[in-house]
């Protein structure tokens, strides 16, 4: 039970640092997403157990990225968002190519936390490559199918629109992640894609309140 309380509070958290990013503006937005990103790969190998189930603690930091692009999106337009899905890989790559620096430094011998920053940061070239790849694939897909959802729904219901397009960006991102960078890896290639949209899942209904209120807290910003 204590874990559940931690994911729910992980959650609040994060979705309520997201709301205060959005009010101060575009910029802190971007800033958000791209730290996000960063942590998302960085805590990735994390594990707990959630409702019986063995889980990767990143999801809360997946999701919240892509809900930091259609804030972008719905306020600040597509440009905005285009430009902040850039940005946020160039972070992203930066983080992995200088993950890689830092371990060739060869430790001190009064070195004591070399084996932990190898332990967090040591990942497979497969796992970088499948993150990298994953994650821009499925910010250019978010970008164009909220787009989509925007002039259908003719900019009304930001929150249907903002849970329909995570919803399909997740479960794009579990999958394309799960075959490129885990198949032939791991046990069973199904568990891992259900569990982990199951995360996701629960992630995007209690961030839902959070998405509800940007539309009175952040409305009179939009301008697209």
């Amino acid at each position: 039970m204590y874990t559940e309380l931690v994911f729910i509070l992980h959650i609040v958290l994060s979705a309520g640092f997201l709301l205060f990013s959005a009010r101060l503006g575009k910029e802190c937005l971007i800033a958000f997403l791209s730290l996000s990103a960063v942590l998302a790969n960085l805590f990735v190998t994390k594990e707990m157990t959630l409702c019986s189930l063995t889980v990767t603690c990143s999801d809360v930091y997946a999701v919240q990225a892509i809900l930091a692009l259609n804030y972008l999106q719905e306020y600040y337009g597509k440009k905005a968002a285009e430009k902040a899905s850039v940005i946020g890989f160039i972070c992203l790559v930066f983080f992995a190519v200088m993950a890689k620096m830092h371990l060739a430094y060869p430790p001190s011998i009064y070195d004591s936390a070399s084996d932990a920053f190898a332990r967090i940061l040591v990942s497979t070239p497969r796992i970088v490559l499948a993150s990298i790849t994953t994650f821009f694939l499925v910010q250019r897909l978010d970008i164009v199918f909220f787009r989509l959802l925007q002039n259908w729904l003719k900019g009304k219901y930001f929150p249907i629109r903002a849970g329909l397009s995570m919803m399909v960006s997740q479960t794009l991102d579990t999958t394309l992640f799960a075959f490129l960078g885990l198949y032939g890896i791991v046990h069973h290639i199904g568990h891992v894609i259900m569990v982990s949209l199951f995360v996701k899942i629960l992630v995007i209904w209690l961030s839902a309140p959070f998405t509800t209120l940007s539309g009175r807290f952040l409305g009179e910003k939009s301008h697209v």
